[in-house]
């Protein structure tokens, strides 16, 4: 059997899966985000590999002087410049457009994405956990709210959360920074809850990430692995689909579709 009959089989399989799952939940990694055109952070051109990987005294240094982070983290913008065009870039891929549609149409249930880029939310996904962040985004470090950070005035320096006046920091999980309690929570409720767990472009080895699929395989879940590479998780999958994210998903959504659910 040809590796494109492989691939067609189980998409097949996959999305056969799919329409008799009760509550499907998908865990979704950088590979999705790269075929937007975003940069990973590692690997021969990651963004890491270039410029070197963030200094690992970010979390400790916000905490003892939030105002030094902060002029810091602005002087620093520029040596990230490229990747931050890159997000700023980017649109949402068929990939993203696919897992939407699949929420719309009651076969999704949420996303937990470990991407920091927006694409689920601007592609019309609703019911997302951004477990890293989102870059576009500033969250209060006192009451845990969050706002855009285009509507964040920067004049004072750091920038109070009108709320509770607590400190505000962007949303993005940095080295040594706790998960936030709220996304952290909802992923190990959809861990408990899910009969079916998506692994969409991750390599499965960022925690604490790559537990919640092997947690809800405990729980009696099936896995689904959508990747072009084999994985930490490949060797417990169900279904192995080795395809590009945006070609694998949208497929799937039309064999759902063709079942008439």
């Amino acid at each position: 059997m040809t590796a494109r009959l492989v691939v067609e089989e189980a998409i097949r399989t996959a999305a056969a899966v799919i329409a008799r799952s009760r509550h499907v939940a998908a865990l979704v990694g950088a590979g999705l985000s790269a075929e937007s055109g975003i940069p990973t952070f590692r690997g021969e051109d990651g963004v890491w590999t270039k410029f070197g990987e963030p200094t690992f005294d970010g979390w400790e240094l916000f905490n003892h002087d939030p105002k030094a982070w902060w002029e810091a983290s602005l002087e620093n913008a520029a040596q990230y410049s490229d990747f931050a065009r890159s997000l700023d870039a980017a649109m949402p891929n068929a990939g993203h457009y696919a897992l939407a549609e699949m929420e719309q149409h009651g076969h999704l249930a949420h996303v937990i994405t470990q991407n920091i880029d927006d694409l689920h939310r601007r592609a019309g996904s609703r019911h997302i956990t951004e477990i890293h962040g989102n870059r576009y985004l500033v969250r209060c470090m006192t009451c845990g709210g969050r706002d855009r950070l285009s509507t964040i005035s920067l004049a004072r320096i750091p920038p109070l959360c009108h709320e509770c006046g607590g400190y505000l920091k962007n949303d993005t999980v940095m080295f040594g920074e706790p998960i936030p309690e709220d996304a952290l929570r909802e992923c190990y409720r959809q861990a408990a809850i899910a009969d079916l767990f998506l692994v969409i472009g991750t390599s499965a080895v960022v925690y604490p990430a790559a537990d919640f699929p092997i947690m809800a395989k405990r729980h009696g879940a099936a896995l689904i692995e959508i990747n072009l590479d084999d994985t930490a998780l490949t060797d417990i999958a169900d279904v192995v689909i080795r395809a590009k994210a945006g070609d694998a998903l949208p497929a799937i959504v039309e064999q759902l579709h063709g079942r008439g659910l």
